[in-house]
């Protein structure tokens, strides 16, 4: 089992997190298991709590390679986006376990404040718990960079919380020294450290997770790829108001409004939106869904127009773009949309402040302005 776990391709996503998970199970069993050991001989409740910790590294690994398995499901008809957000609930799960043996340990090394007990201590000891410490640090850093590889959120937070422990050992140790040294016990001194560093591990996941959950900004390095590609296709003039959703590690939803020349027939349209579309989902994992803007930058009248506006957005440092500005023929009625920046909160005041230019220069025309800002 052990062979078919640890030879598998380095390059697939699954495989990443099976292979890292089962040696973060297998390494932190045997770490655990020698530091309990010693720390019950030693009498040392800062090395006792390093072990159940380590313990409960062994769950959040099975948790992790479970929840990788589950997101892997099919869609339904209950679930039409798929599994892959139980990655995130499994992240949910490892934070909360985390926080909570954090605050375990407090309460244990508190007590042994008010109620201390004799402490046994070996040199020997201190280089086993030191040596558990490098093996640790290691493999944290090692689960992290994989973790990021694989874009697995629980993967990562292993690995943050194996670092730490990395760092608790090191705390751990000092106390042990002095002790030996000096005849002064800080052991549980040293679990209250310990135990928050544990608690704060586990807040920064649940951050993290949280953030996954409500609805992060869609990934800067995706957006920033699908814009290249969208603009970059014959027939589209511009692209904006990309709209990303998340339905698990690489599983997403999103829509766009793209510019297009308004004499395009709905045909053409069609044609080269569909292969666009067909091309995002098949090398990007994006079902894209796009809006359409009808642009006209043929007449002297709308190269004026944009001329004006874009004087306006550029005395205004919160305005990031403007686009969509169409003037309907029938009534003209003139549409334009502004992207601002999450700093303007008086959103009135600019509207009406735009309103006023315009009438200044196209007195008597009906202006309808849409404000947004970017959500990627």
């Amino acid at each position: 089992m052990l062979y078919r776990l640890f030879h598998r391709d380095p390059e697939s996503r699954d495989d990443i997190i099976m292979m890292t998970s089962g040696l973060g199970i297998v390494a932190n069993l045997l770490i655990a298991s020698a530091k309990v050991l010693i720390g019950v001989l030693s009498s040392s409740i800062a090395i006792v709590s390093e072990g159940v910790n380590n313990f409960s590294d062994v769950l959040t690994s099975v948790l992790t390679l479970l929840g990788a398995k589950l997101a892997k499901k099919h869609p339904d008809d209950k679930h039409p986006f798929g599994y892959g957000r139980i990655e995130y609930l499994t992240s949910l799960v490892i934070a909360t376990m985390i926080i909570v043996t954090g605050i375990e340990m407090m309460l244990s090394s508190v007590k042994l404040i008010f109620n201390p007990a004799p402490v046994k201590i070996s040199y020997l000891a201190i280089v086993i718990v030191g040596g558990t410490a490098i093996i640790k640090y290691i493999l944290g850093g090692y689960t992290v960079k994989m973790g990021e590889k694989a874009g697995s959120g629980s993967l990562v937070g292993v690995g943050v919380d194996c670092r730490n422990d990395a760092y608790a050992s090191a705390i751990t140790i000092i106390t042990a020294l002095v002790f030996l040294i000096f005849h002064i016990s800080l052991d549980a001194y040293a679990g209250v450290i310990i135990s928050l560093l544990i608690v704060k591990a586990g807040v920064e996941v649940l951050k993290d997770t949280i953030s996954d959950l409500l609805g992060r900004p869609g990934e800067k390095e995706l957006a920033t790829e699908l814009y290249r590609k969208i603009r970059g296709t014959e027939g589209i003039v511009a692209a904006v108001d990309m709209m990303l959703h998340n339905y698990g590690p690489d599983a997403w939803s999103g829509s766009v409004n793209v510019e297009i020349d308004h004499k395009k027939t709905v045909g053409e349209i069609y044609q080269f939106l569909h292969e666009l579309q067909l091309d995002i989902m098949h090398n990007y994992n994006v079902t894209m869904v796009f809006g359409v803007y009808a642009v006209d930058n043929d007449h002297e009248e709308m190269k004026n127009l944009r001329a004006d506006i874009g004087q306006f957005v550029k005395s205004h440092e919160h305005i990031k773009s403007y686009h969509a500005v169409y003037i309907e023929p029938e009534t003209n009625k003139l549409y334009c949309d502004f992207i601002v920046d999450y700093k303007l909160r008086d959103w009135d005041s600019l509207r009406s402040e735009f309103l006023g230019y315009m009438d200044k220069l196209h007195s008597g025309s009906e202006i309808e302005l849409t404000i947004e800002t970017e959500f990627v």
